[in-house]
């Protein structure tokens, strides 16, 4: 998989995401645009780009941190209660705190799901049955049991069309001003690059990194801090986006194996043309109106984990 072609595929997905929406801009208005046009490239499309490119490095990166330090190739934040713990905080900030800043809705946030992300990390490492397909199952069902008491604080307190919103990914309403909490993710996606290599070497066993003079616990706590934080960036600004984090590190490890120093920049670059490509399809299906990039990622999502679970299976037996 050449990293050429990648570049080239996100370059082209994002001029097209540029000047697809209702008022038409075409690339020859870019010489001469009018002060309206101009309004729209700047207050609407150009941030829009940057969200989906932003949410796409990062929620790959952290869907392939979670699989290496879990050992596990369909654990992803998704599929291990992060998430679904990140919008608990949510409810609970806005419960305990209803007139806070965002940033104190995050921090609330960020803290279960942190706390989410760590049980699941630790009752991982007490299964003795530790099957590929078995553990995620595991993840999906802790998911689902923080998920309904989220569902039933939010139907006590009427807070159920807030968390609805969280729940359905969108890019619709992303606006300069209301997008550059995405930015956080930018240092922590530094952060991750620079430990590609002990990650590496973490997600070998604890035992092994030790003999060899990592830090196992303080790396795998970093990995689980990067994962939290990007989470929770994501679901407070764009919502929840379901499979990218799971599926886009498998196809990347297909062609390149599981070292991260080398396929950390490919897993990020992939998941923005992948979630670049689901947006633009998902703004002309049924133009002029558009689809949830949370519906298009995820039925597209979905097809393709079913590949790779057949694949794996195909591939013991």
């Amino acid at each position: 998989m050449k990293l050429w072609y990648l570049l080239i595929a996100l370059v082209i997905l994002s001029l097209t995401s540029l000047f697809i929406g209702v008022k038409g801009i075409s690339p020859l208005d870019l010489f001469s645009m009018t002060p309206e046009q101009w309004q729209i490239m700047s207050i609407s499309r150009i941030p829009r780009l940057i969200s989906i490119l932003i949410a796409g490095f990062s929620m790959s990166i952290a869907g392939l941190i979670m699989q290496q330090l879990s050992r596990n190739k369909f654990v992803s934040p998704t599929t291990a209660g992060t998430d679904d713990a990140a919008k608990l905080g949510m409810v609970v900030s806005m419960l305990l705190f209803s007139a806070t800043s965002t940033i104190v809705q995050m921090l609330i946030a960020f803290a279960f799901a942190l706390a989410g992300t760590y049980l699941f990390m630790k009752f991982l490492g007490r299964l003795k049955f530790k099957d590929a397909i078995f553990i995620p199952l595991v993840g999906l069902m802790f998911g689902n049991v923080i998920n309904s008491i989220t569902t039933f604080y939010a139907y006590k307190h009427d807070l159920i069309q807030s968390l609805t919103a969280w729940l359905q990914g969108s890019f619709t309403s992303v606006m300069a001003g209301r997008y550059e909490l995405l930015y956080i993710s930018i240092p922590l996606l530094v952060v991750a690059y620079l430990y590609a290599g002990k990650f590496t070497i973490a997600g070998m066993g604890e035992d092994f990194a030790t003999n060899l003079g990592l830090n196992h616990k303080f790396v795998v706590n970093v990995g689980l801090v990067i994962v939290a934080l990007i989470s929770v960036v994501v679901i407070v600004t764009i919502g929840t986006i379901p499979f990218l984090g799971l599926i886009i590190p498998n196809i990347v490890a297909l062609y390149l194996g599981d070292n991260l120093k080398k396929t950390l920049v490919h897993t990020a670059v992939m998941g923005a043309v992948f979630l670049l490509a689901c947006d633009v399809l998902g703004r002309i299906i049924i133009y002029p109106y558009e689809i949830p990039i949370s519906l298009t990622v995820g039925v597209i999502g979905s097809v393709v984990f079913l590949f790779l679970l057949l694949r794996r299976r195909a591939y013991e037996s």
